[in-house]
C-alpha cells in the first residue's frame, strides 16, 4: 500500500543558532533539506511511537528511521504493508519507515537518536537493557508520561538513576497536546521538548520540527514531566463528571482546579510555575481532559456511566496511563505533603470502592479557601 496521498508533502528547513551546550554560534545556520542529519531508532510501536516514527520517516531528508517492536507480526506488517495492525491500524504509514524486532549493540550503535516510547511502568526494564549500548553521543528522547508506582519517581529520575547523571542529564523529554491520530495525518501540532542540558533540547527540536509539527524548547524537565503525568488523572475526573451527566460548568471547574493541583505538586518538586501555562501544561491538559478521543477521559466517562474499572480496561483496546499514574500520584502527594483533592477523589473511585457521585459530592463539599492556596506559598 502506498503513502496516503491526502497528506501533503512537507519540506523541512530548520534554522538553529546554538551549539550542543546552548551557546550561540553567531551566523552559523544549520539547514535540514535533502541532507541527512541522523539515523533514528524508535523504541515502542504503540500509538505515539508509531506516529512519531512515521512523522520522522516522512520528513524531507535521507535519514533512516527504524521502529522497534517485540511482536514479529507488527514488524512484518509495517515492513510489508506499511500498516501497524494494532495501533493506528487504518492509517497507511510512510513506506520509508522500517521495523525490527532486534534491539542489540549493533542496532543502537548504528543510530545517533534513540526515542523511547515505552509505558512508564515498563521504562526501567528497557533502560536496563539499553544501558550497555547508550553513550554520551546518543541523543535520547523520552515521550512517555507517568510516575513509577513502586518508587514514585518521574521518568527523568529513573533515567538518571539507571544510566547515571552524566548520560541521564543529557536526556530530553517531549510532551504537549498531541493526539497520535492527528499527528500521523499531518494535522497542525505544537509540543515542547525539555532537557537539563539546553543544547540537547535544541537538538531534539531540530529533529522533530516541521511545518505541521512545531516544537518549543524548555529547560524545565520536572515541570514538563509532572504536567504530562498528572493531566491524565485530571482527564479521568473530567470524563467521570461528563459520564454522570454534568455539563460544561463542572468540566471547566475540574480542569481548572486540576491545573491548580498539578501546579502545587510541580512547584513542590522544583518546577517553574510558568511551565504549567504552556503547551505541556494547560495545553496538554485541555486536550486530554475535554476530548472524547482521550483514552483517560473515556475511562472516566465510562466509570461515570456506571461501568466497572475492570470491564472498562478490558474493553478499552489500549493503555490509559492515568489509572496507574493515579496510584503513583496519590502516594507521591502523601509523601511530599501536597494537598491533592482531585487525585484523592480519583484514587478513591479507582482503588477504594468510592462511588463516583459520592466522590464529586466530597469535592464540592470541601471548605472554601483562596483560589491560589498552596501554589504561591509552596
Amino acid at each position: 500500500m502506498g503513502q496516503d496521498s491526502s497528506r501533503p508533502v512537507q519540506s523541512n528547513t530548520v534554522t538553529v543558532l546554538a551549539d550542543d551546550q546552548g551557546g550561540i554560534k553567531g551566523s552559523r545556520i544549520i539547514e535540514r533539506k535533502a541532507k541527512a542529519l541522523t539515523n533514528i531508532l524508535v523504541l515502542g510501536a504503540g500509538n505515539f511511537g508509531t506516529c512519531l516514527a512515521d512523522h520522522l520517516a516522512s520528513l524531507d531528508t535521507s535519514c533512516h528511521v527504524t521502529i522497534y517492536a517485540r511482536d514479529p507480526a507488527v514488524v512484518e506488517s509495517i515492513n510489508s504493508h506499511h500498516l501497524n495492525p494494532k495501533y493506528l491500524k487504518d492509517i497507511p504509514l510512510t513506506p520509508e519507515l522500517r521495523a525490527t524486532t532486534v534491539l542489540d549493540a549493533s542496532s543502537v550503535a548504528s543510530v545517533s537518536v534513540v526515542i523511547f516510547s515505552i509505558p512508564t511502568q515498563h521504562l526501567r526494564d528497557i533502560l536496563e537493557k539499553t544501558k550497555p549500548f547508550i553513550t554520551q553521543n546518543h541523543l535520547t528522547i523520552f515521550v512517555n508520561k507517568g510516575i513509577e508506582i513502586e518508587s514514585g519517581m518521574l521518568p527523568c529520575d529513573i533515567v538518571e538513576e539507571i544510566w547515571g547523571p552524566e548520560i541521564g542529564r543529557a536526556a530530553t523529554y517531549l510532551s504537549g497536546p498531541s493526539f497520535a491520530a492527528e499527528v500521523v495525518k499531518r494535522q497542525p501540532t505544537c509540543v515542547s521538548v525539555a532537557s537539563r542540558m539546553h543544547g540537547r533540547a535544541l537538538r531534539a527540536q531540530r529533529v522533530f520540527h516541521a511545518p505541521h509539527f512545531r516544537v518549543y524548547d524548555s529547560s524545565d524537565v520536572v515541570g514538563v514531566e509532572v504536567a504530562g503525568a498528572l493531566k491524565n488523572v485530571v482527564a479521568l475526573a473530567a470524563g467521570a463528571c461528563a459520564g454522570l451527566g454534568f455539563q460544561q460548568n463542572a468540566r471547566a471547574a475540574i480542569i481548572t482546579r486540576g491545573l491548580a493541583e498539578i501546579m502545587r505538586i510541580g512547584v513542590k518538586l522544583g518546577a517553574d510555575p510558568l511551565t504549567f501555562s504552556g503547551l505541556s501544561g494547560v495545553g496538554d491538559l485541555f486536550l486530554t481532559a475535554q476530548s472524547e478521543k482521550s483514552r483517560n477521559y473515556t475511562v472516566g466517562y465510562r466509570l461515570g456511566r456506571g461501568e466497572s474499572l475492570e470491564h472498562v480496561l478490558a474493553t478499552l483496546g489500549s493503555v490509559a496511563e492515568g489509572v496507574e499514574t493515579t496510584k503513583a500520584a496519590y502516594a507521591l502527594c502523601k509523601k511530599i505533603g501536597v494537598e491533592s483533592p482531585v487525585t484523592n477523589a480519583v484514587y478513591g473511585v479507582l482503588f477504594a470502592g468510592v462511588d463516583v457521585k459520592d466522590a464529586v459530592k466530597a469535592l464540592m463539599g470541601r471548605d472554601p479557601h483562596g483560589e491560589f492556596h498552596g501554589i504561591v506559598d509552596a
